[in-house]
């Protein structure tokens, strides 16, 4: 590329630490999120949901509450457009029903959308929501989950088939030299995301546009298309900063009831769900009940490994999560047994969130490692360096890079690990009684394809256009860097937009697939607009756009496990007169690939990490068999780590590119989560003796789990 058109090259952003690009509108308010923007004429909608867990709607009496000031309709089963669900969605999977609301009379669990009504505002619409009066037909219900209930069956998942077996387990258990065989479970948890759901729908010039909070745009502009029958090209779906999302902002029922409103009325409508209902309707964890059996040989080299994951699904979605997905990464033995299998029961549907599967499958899993090398008296850093797969455990495929040893030699010389003493009990400060755990984790490193339009401008910047989603992670600042890299130019010369399906085909942010996505199709968008500038020599007044595509490159990368791998260090105080727990450092390295923004990546790191912390000592949603319903379905009630409860928390990383992509990116997103609920499970047990295989690990679980070292 000539100077005439780029400048002269610049140093390398990309492994450099920068703010975000949005860092200043976020902190004056400029950036505007999907609740607050202003539409003319906009009304508002509110949705009610129902108060029984199981029957039929007998009535909706709406005529007193049409009747109150600002009221314009009442949306439900019995005068809602219909809509088609007979489609597989963009992720490969049919729609959740509850996002075809207002469809019949069933209801199927505690809070399913039964009504949508639309006034003036926001207050007017709370106000008529709360007085309209529902009857129902109640029938009995089943909310209570057991990992050994009668009727759980296999289901897949995304990490691979139900279940997956090779070997003879039994005869390879009856030959180890030590066995294990513990159940551990894991509680249902709520995504929690500090942006609410929110989406405004309208009509203009005959096409619908939807201002929405979401983790894909295309995704949710493919799934009104279908729901509504729709040409795809005449929705467009919007959200350009968006405050969290953790799996949960997919397609929900509050994007249809608006689409369902704007279209009654022609005007624009707004409905935001409140932190109350996103515990009905936004989806979450699955509790899971999890056994694993391991056997090995007098040097803690595995002979046996069965890992079955049970976890609960809603009566009119299947969604499985997939617990036992890290055995088939993590360890193999010549038996070698895992199972993901679903219950049935009368709750909302589950979804992804926050390392779905893996996160509760590495606390079983890893927990249990933990066990086993007790039990050899072996250092459990050892005992996972002796089980180092050569190849994937279940698919016999090689791995791109498997750099989770360096992760453990790092993480063990920054925490001071050889120092430890392996003895349970044995450390005190005061009252309290100290101890360390470690734990290993990953995540998968997928792509999917892409496509993005890079735009050389006549006044010597560029703007790049690709339909990424910025969920906070900062995605829109990792993408700027890596343009500004394929141009060879400054990154005040870069642009990037985002956040417009209008732009095309793009991964969803999710499955720790985003940027590495996003960055393929930039760099390809990027490489043809060099070779067509070089060409020209100057950039002509009009400009010049290329666009890329990389569903071909992706397709014909070589079949192999990619994967971020991680270590998790965690010291622990328990106070055993009171039950509490407190972390008092964390420590985690990762094997995730080439860094793009060391700023924002130790971020995500700690981010996940925290989560971690959040999951081994707070958050727990508990059902009510009685109603069906959750106690405490808020933040008053539902517990989550805040600063207080994170002293400490270090992120560091090892060299480890992917020599197969031409950005060498993995995945950040998720790893952080991963293993490290197991890793402060693991301390715990180190400073009290004492084991819990059940999390949280709340202070009346301390308290009442026996006698402490």
């Amino acid at each position: 590329m000539t100077t005439t058109t780029t400048g002269t090259r610049a140093a390398e952003a990309v492994g450099t630490a920068h703010t975000r690009v949005e860092g200043r509108d976020k902190v004056t308010g400029a950036a505007r999120y999907a609740g607050e923007i202003p539409f003319a004429g906009l009304v508002h909608g509110w949705l009610v949901l129902s108060t029984i867990t199981r029957g039929r709607i007998r009535s909706v009496e709406t005529e007193a509450v049409l009747g109150m000031p600002g009221v314009l309709m009442v949306l439900h089963h019995g005068n809602a457009p219909r809509v088609d669900t007979d489609y597989t969605g963009m992720l490969g999977m049919p729609p959740d029903p509850t996002v075809a609301v207002f469809q019949h009379d069933r209801v199927p669990h505690a809070g399913w959308p039964v009504a949508l009504v639309v006034a003036e505002t926001s207050e007017q619409a709370r106000e008529a929501a709360e007085a309209l009066v529902v009857r129902y037909e109640e029938e009995p219900h089943d909310v209570t989950f057991a990992g050994e209930h009668p009727e759980a069956y296999a289901m897949a998942g995304p990490s691979g088939a139900g279940v997956e077996e090779k070997g003879d387990l039994e005869a390879e258990l009856a030959a180890s030299d030590v066995v294990l065989d513990a159940v551990y479970s894991t509680p249902e948890e709520h995504h929690n995301s500090m942006e609410p759901h929110a989406a405004t729908a309208l009509w203009d010039g005959g096409r619908l546009e939807v201002v929405d909070s979401n983790q894909g745009t295309m995704w949710v502009a493919g799934e009104l298309a279908n729901l509504f029958s729709l040409d795809p090209a005449s929705v467009r779906v919007r959200s350009e900063h968006v405050g969290g999302g953790f799996g949960s902002k997919g397609v929900r029922a509050h994007q249809v009831a608006a689409v369902m409103a704007a279209t009654a009325l022609s005007r624009p409508v707004r409905v935001v769900m409140t932190r109350r209902q996103t515990f009905s309707l936004a989806g979450y964890r699955s509790p899971t009940t999890q056994r694993v059996r391991l056997g090995a040989d007098a040097e803690g080299r595995l002979r046996a490994l069965e890992h079955r994951c049970v976890s609960l699904t809603s009566t009119v979605y299947e969604f499985v999560e997939s617990g036992a997905a890290p055995a088939r990464v993590m360890y193999d033995a010549p038996a070698h047994h895992t199972a993901n299998r679903l219950v049935r029961l009368d709750v909302p549907s589950p979804t992804f969130m926050r390392a779905p599967g893996e996160a509760p499958g590495s606390f079983a899993l890893e927990s249990a490692l933990d066990e086993l090398a007790e039990k050899c008296g072996i250092d459990p850093i050892e005992l996972r360096a002796r089980n180092e797969p050569e190849v994937g455990p279940v698919s016999g495929l090689p791995f791109a890079t498997r750099n989770l040893p360096a992760c453990f030699r790092e993480g063990a010389r920054r925490f001071g690990w050889a120092g430890r003493d392996p003895r349970p009990g044995v450390r005190r400060d005061g009252r309290w009684l100290l101890g360390t755990g470690t734990a290993a984790a990953s995540f998968g490193a997928g792509a999917m394809p892409s496509t993005a339009a890079v735009t050389a401008e006549a006044d010597g910047t560029f703007t790049v256009r690709v339909n990424a989603a910025d969920i906070g992670t900062g995605a829109r600042t990792a993408l700027t860097l890596v343009a500004a890299d394929a141009l060879e130019v400054p990154t005040e010369r870069v642009r990037v937009r985002i956040g417009d399906s209008d732009f095309g085909p793009a991964m969803i942010a999710g499955g720790s697939m985003g940027t590495r996505s996003w960055a393929w199709a930039v760099t390809a968008a990027v490489e043809e607009l060099r070779e067509r500038l070089s060409l020209s020599g100057v950039v002509p007044p009009e400009g010049i756009t290329v666009r890329s595509d990389t569903t071909e490159a992706i397709g014909a990368l070589a079949q192999k496990e990619r994967h971020s791998f991680g270590a998790q260090f965690a010291e622990v105080a328990v106070d055993v007169s009171t039950g509490e727990v407190r972390v008092r450092r964390m420590l985690g390295v990762f094997a995730a690939g080439r860094i793009v923004n060391p700023l924002t990546a130790r971020g995500q790191f700690v981010g996940g990490m925290t989560w971690g912390i959040s999951m081994a000592l707070h958050e727990e949603a508990v059902r009510d068999g009685n109603t069906g319903a959750l106690y405490g379905a808020d933040l008053a009630g539902y517990h989550v780590s805040t600063n207080a409860d994170v002293p400490v928390v270090e992120a560091h990383w090892v060299d480890d590119p992917d020599p197969d992509d031409p950005v060498g990116f993995k995945g950040i997103g998720e790893i952080g989560i991963v293993g490290a609920a197991a890793a402060i499970a693991n301390a715990v047990w180190h400073a009290t003796g004492v084991r819990h295989r059940s999390l949280p690990i709340r202070p009346d679980r301390v308290l009442t789990a026996g006698p402490h070292v």
